[in-house]
């Protein structure tokens, strides 16, 4: 029965010692940075301590959340009983809206780890303004499996504007020549376009957008355009003949009284010839001539005309 008490009297004094061990102590523990324009950031110090009575030892650290950062600390940090050391914790938002991150350290504690909790909103710099021009790009009419391209410009006012996405709500309407991420400074402007490319007839209209820290992002531009079926053009030719000739060859230019190349492959017995290899847009020129028995060519004929619409 002697050895109980004994053994409760040997007890004691390694709770209290243990009471009293190496403690990493924060303060404060927590913060939020409220409200943080985009591009610029906000740091807050904080101070960890050794709040026991034995050496602690800090021997990791780690930040959950990309929009944060902590002050250089070389580890492992050591800290007697009372000491203290100050640091920093960066909030630099790249993205509107709220945001959160937990720091934590890794210590000899018997608690460890310390975990320390942030917060952080971003937004758009209110000075800064992204305008479009024209505020509606109109193509008109575009032929189906061809593409149409006209340009816009994108101008920054009131302070710098990085423009970092694109996008557009057809696939029939795409945004080339720029290099994103892109900083207009303020006053300047950046050129684009904008391809139409049509899959089907009709009217087809879209917007297209661009997507920056501008307190008026996105920066929206109608566009609208039309796609047209192609046609297929031909030109009929025909003429009377005297009776005695065998055949008939027929000649065609781009150029008023030639020169004139043959467009027949074989002598032509009939006195009609429909030409299938026009293209929309151009301005053909035709002569004739006939072929007797003998296989004497006749002069040119009288030359004719053929204006090729566009589709």
């Amino acid at each position: 029965m002697r050895a109980f008490p004994l053994f409760l009297i040997a007890l004691l004094p390694f709770c209290a010692a243990s009471a009293w061990a190496q403690r990493v102590h924060c303060s404060p523990c927590n913060h939020s940075f409220h409200d943080v324009q985009i591009g610029t950031s906000d740091s807050f110090s904080f101070e960890l301590s050794n709040t026991g009575n034995q050496m602690l030892r800090i021997s990791s650290k780690l930040v959950e959340g990309n929009a944060f950062s902590l002050s250089k600390l070389v580890l492992p940090v050591k800290l007697a009983p009372g000491e203290n050391i100050q640091l920093t914790i960066t909030f630099k938002p790249t993205a509107k809206g709220y945001t959160d991150a937990k720091v934590i350290f890794g210590s000899n504690d018997p608690n460890s780890p310390l975990t320390m909790h942030f917060a952080g909103t971003g937004v758009y710099p209110s000075s800064a303004s992204l305008a479009v021009s024209p505020a509606t790009l109109n193509f008109g009419n575009v032929t189906v499996g061809s593409s149409s391209t006209l340009q816009g410009t994108l101008t920054a006012s009131g302070a710098a504007v990085t423009v970092s996405s694109d996008q557009s709500s057809s696939s029939e309407y795409a945004i080339l020549g720029m290099t994103l991420p892109a900083t207009i400074q303020a006053g300047q402007s950046l050129q684009f376009s904008v391809q139409f490319t049509p899959n089907a007839s009709g009217v087809a209209s879209a917007k297209v957008g661009f997507v920056s820290n501008a307190v008026d992002s996105p920066t929206i531009e109608q566009v609208t355009g039309s796609g047209v079926v192609a046609q297929s053009h031909n030109v009929y030719l025909y003429w009377n003949g005297d009776g005695t000739a065998v055949g008939y060859n027929i000649y065609r230019s781009t150029i008023q009284a030639g020169p004139f190349q043959e467009i027949n492959t074989s002598l032509d017995s009939s006195t009609n010839y429909t030409d299938l290899t026009v293209v929309s847009g151009t301005t053909y020129y035709y002569v004739a001539t006939e072929v007797d028995s003998e296989g004497q060519e006749s002069p040119y004929s009288n030359e004719v005309q053929a204006v090729i619409p566009n589709p």
